[in-house]
């Protein structure tokens, strides 16, 4: 297995850059967003190129995530962990914030230099409103750059990372290649919707707000071949 997370998510692409490897579906909204790898891939460049171009961050800068599973959400983890920024998940001093917009009161308890607020909107629209000390994600990291080059070697926990999470895809029974349905509200910790598919080269249909009677439908329109318990 590879020593860090960006060349895990490299690999996991490389075979088919075209195929979708993240598809996510919320049943309050309405919305559906499928990425290739190769979308996916031009999103985390461009977070890495923010991170590193205008905020400025070092190998190993604390950067606080306050998001739900969700297909932008996977792009601002692996955007940091390819810039070998380190994911804080408690509160406390970081350089940058990313909050969805329903966390905005819960971001006031992290002192961060840089703050990004993402209102997860289908489409990827950007904010209405944004509130003071925040820029709009989508919006700024649309002005970076398409591809960014990870410095060799893994990051500060990249190791950690991996190990936990080739034993959840151990546990959760994802086979290489699997075409893997999760239920994002039981299944919360990126590690398991994200990471451990990755390390199996597996793509992901993630689910928000599941409607139960669309499940199996779904199972068989998207292929699934693992549907997590």
């Amino acid at each position: 297995m590879a020593d860090n997370i960006a060349r895990v998510f490299g690999d996991a692409i490389a075979t088919d850059p075209t195929r979708p490897l993240l598809t996510w579906y919320d049943d309050a909204s309405g919305d559906r967003t499928e990425l290739s790898g190769a979308t996916l891939a031009n999103w985390v460049a461009k977070t890495a190129n923010l991170l590193v171009d205008e905020v400025g961050l070092a190998p190993g800068s604390p950067a606080g995530v306050l998001l739900p599973p969700h297909w932008q959400t996977a792009a601002v983890l692996l955007g940091c962990w390819s810039a070998k920024v380190s994911v804080i998940d408690t509160p406390g001093d970081v350089e940058v914030l990313f909050a969805a917009a329903d966390r905005f009161d819960e971001a006031q308890s992290w002192s961060a230099d840089e703050r990004y607020a993402l209102g997860l909107a289908p489409l990827a629209a950007p904010l209405r409103q944004v509130p003071p000390g925040f820029a709009d994600y989508v919006v700024e990291v649309r002005r970076h750059g398409d591809h960014f080059r990870p410095q060799p070697g893994p990051g500060p926990t990249d190791a950690h990372l991996l190990a936990r999470a080739e034993a959840r895809a151990t546990e959760l029974g994802i086979e290489p290649g699997a075409r893997v349905l999760v239920d994002g509200t039981r299944y919360p910790d990126p590690v398991d919707w994200l990471l451990a598919p990755l390390t199996r080269a597996a793509t992901v249909v993630l689910c928000a707000n599941p409607d139960p009677t669309r499940l199996a439908a779904r199972a068989t329109t998207e292929k699934v071949t693992r549907t997590l318990p």
